[in-house]
C-alpha cells in the first residue's frame, strides 16, 4: 500500500453534493456547504472560481480546480458580475434531498439545457473528509489547485458528461465513483507538475528503497518493526535505509512509523468509542498501553483519553477506514 493510496482511501463522495449546471451569463453561484475539498470542472464554456481570501482563478473548458474548505467560494461568469449570487447548499442536490433530482439545477430560466451557444456546463463535487488520516492529505494541499486540460482526467470527463446526460438507476453511485476517480487523477497531476513542491512522501514513494519501506510500514503498521527488520525486507543495509529514508522523507523510519500509528490511533479512538485505550494500543502495535499513551501524548499533545473526550461525535465511515488499514 503506497502512502497516497492510504491517505486517499478514506476519501469518498457518498452523500456528497454532485450537481451539473448549464448556465448562460450572467451568473454567480456561491458554494456555502464548507466541504473540506470541492472539485469543480467545466465541460463547456468558462468562468471564474473566486475563493475567499485568495486570488480569483479562471476555469476554462476541460480544466479542473480543487478548492480546499471550509471557507465558501463562488463560481461567476466574469469578475465583477452583476448577477445576484445563488447560494448552493441548502437548495443543491444531495442524496437526502433526492440525489441528482436537480441535475440541471442552479440554472437561471434562460439557460439552454443542452449547453447551447453562450452557456457553460459546470460539474461540482464536494468531498467530505473525516478523521486524522484524511487531514494528512488536506495538509499537503493549497487552498486552490488547478489542473489543465489534456491530462488523464479527460477520460473521466467523457464518462461524467455521458452520465450526467441520462437518468438511470444507480446514477448517484456512478457519479460519486467517477468523482473519486477524477480527484485521484487531478491530485496525481498536480503533485507531478513541473516545478511543483509535492510533499516529501510523494517523491519518496518512487525511490526503490524508501518507497518499499513506506509500503511496508503502511501495509503492516502494527508489525514489530525495527530499522534492521525494515532494511532486510527492503533489501538494503540498515545504515543505507536509515540515511536514504531521512534524506527523502525528512525523518527517521521509526519516527515516521510512530506518527502514522498515532494518526491511525486517533481515528480509532473516536470511532471505537467502547474500545479501551489498551485495545487501541494493541491495534496499532503497542503491547504496553502506558507506552502507547506516552507516545500518543508526545505526538498529539493530549493523552488518548483526553483526545477521545475532545474529538466530538464519531464518524462510522472514518472508523471503518482506519480499521481497514489494520486488518486488510
Amino acid at each position: 500500500m503506497d502512502v497516497f493510496s492510504d491517505l486517499i482511501r478514506g476519501v469518498r463522495t457518498h452523500g456528497s453534493l454532485f450537481g451539473s449546471s448549464t448556465l448562460s451569463p450572467p451568473w454567480a453561484l456561491r458554494f456555502v456547504d464548507g466541504a473540506p475539498l470541492t472539485l469543480c470542472t467545466v465541460l463547456t464554456g468558462a468562468g471564474w472560481i473566486v475563493p475567499e481570501h485568495h486570488p480569483p482563478e479562471p476555469l476554462r473548458a476541460r480544466e479542473t480546480i480543487v478548492v480546499r474548505g471550509p471557507a465558501p467560494f463562488s463560481f461567476v461568469d466574469e469578475l465583477g458580475t452583476q448577477a445576484e449570487p445563488i447560494e448552493c447548499g441548502e437548495h443543491c442536490a444531495t442524496p437526502e434531498r433526492g440525489g441528482t433530482r436537480h441535475r440541471r439545477g442552479w440554472s437561471d430560466h434562460g439557460a439552454v439545457a443542452t449547453g447551447g451557444h453562450g452557456t457553460t456546463t459546470l460539474i461540482v463535487g464536494a468531498c467530505p473528509l473525516r478523521g486524522e488520516i484524511s487531514r494528512q492529505l488536506l495538509d499537503a494541499l493549497p487552498v486552490v489547485l488547478r489542473v489543465g486540460a489534456g491530462g488523464t482526467g479527460d477520460a473521466v470527463l467523457e464518462h461524467l458528461a455521458a452520465e450526467v446526460a441520462v437518468d438511470a438507476p444507480g446514477q448517484q453511485a456512478v457519479l460519486d465513483r467517477l468523482l473519486d476517480w477524477m480527484l485521484v487523477c487531478t491530485l496525481r497531476e498536480w503533485f507531478d507538475r513541473p516545478g511543483g513542491e509535492p510533499p516529501a512522501w510523494w517523491a519518496a514513494q518512487r525511490d526503490p528503497v524508501v518507497g518499499e519501506a513506506l509500503r511496508l510500514l503502511h501495509a503492516e503498521p502494527a508489525a514489530p518493526w525495527t530499522v534492521g527488520a525494515l532494511a532486510e525486507r527492503a533489501g538494503v543495509s540498515r545504515s543505507t535505509l536509515a540515511k536514504r529514508f531521512a534524506e527523502l522523507v525528512g525523518e527517521p523510519p521509526l519516527t515516521y512509523l510512530t506518527r502514522w500509528r498515532m494518526t491511525l490511533a486517533a481515528d480509532l479512538l473516536v470511532e471505537r468509542r467502547t474500545a479501551t485505550v489498551a485495545d487501541i494500543a494493541r491495534a496499532v502495535g503497542y503491547s504496553d498501553p502506558f507506552g502507547f499513551s506516552a507516545a500518543f501524548k508526545r505526538v498529539r499533545g493530549l493523552n488518548p483519553s483526553e483526545f477521545r473526550r475532545t474529538a466530538g461525535t464519531a464518524s462510522p465511515a472514518a472508523g471503518r477506514s482506519a480499521a481497514a488499514r489494520l486488518h486488510r
